[in-house]
């Protein structure tokens, strides 16, 4: 990883582990900026519920209504110093972070049962009652529809992969080798 990254994105599958590097992060002294928090924001304003589906349409609307990288132009009039940019789904999103000083791209993975069983201690089982129907849900974010979640070319976009298969002890030393 470049020495000391002013701004680090986040991209991964869902239970990989995402917000509990965000959270490293923000110990480190990243502000956390996340590109959900801005659709959530969005639903909220029409007054309507906050689930994963409403989550992904809406995404998709606002990147064909204002262009696939919107939400990666919103979240860059908010960013003052170092931050961490959560929740990036959109190869445009990485596009136009990556043209900020010192941006880096982190994938974050793991073994799909081990996802799902995360998502069900957390009790965000969020449209999938069981593995099969978590690993549909995933696919919806898996596309190649320009203005849709495209995650797995967002996650081949990466500069550094992190996969989280163990601890979070396990996860901090890794970040840690990294930073």
């Amino acid at each position: 990883m470049k020495k000391h990254p002013r701004l680090i994105g986040l991209t991964g599958t869902n239970g990989a582990g995402k917000g509990e590097v965000a959270a490293y992060l923000v110990k480190k002294g990243y502000e956390y900026f996340s590109l959900s928090d801005l659709i959530r924001d969005e639903l909220n304003k029409r007054d309507e519920e906050v689930t994963r589906d409403n989550l992904i349409k809406m995404g998709n609307h606002l990147r064909q209504k204002y262009g696939a990288d919107i939400l990666a132009r919103q979240v860059m009039k908010k960013i003052k110093g170092k931050a961490v940019v959560d929740s990036i789904r959109n190869p445009k999103e990485v596009e136009y972070l990556g043209r900020q000083k010192d941006f880096v791209l982190l994938s974050i993975d793991a073994p799909v049962g081990l996802r799902y069983e995360r998502v069900r201690q957390r009790g965000r089982i969020e449209s999938a009652l069981n593995l099969e129907e978590f690993i549909r849900k995933e696919e919806e974010e898996m596309t190649s529809r320009k203005n849709g979640q495209q995650l797995r070319n967002c996650m081949s976009l990466a500069d550094i992969i992190l996969i989280n298969d163990g601890t979070l002890e396990d996860l901090y030393q890794k970040l840690e080798a990294l930073l």
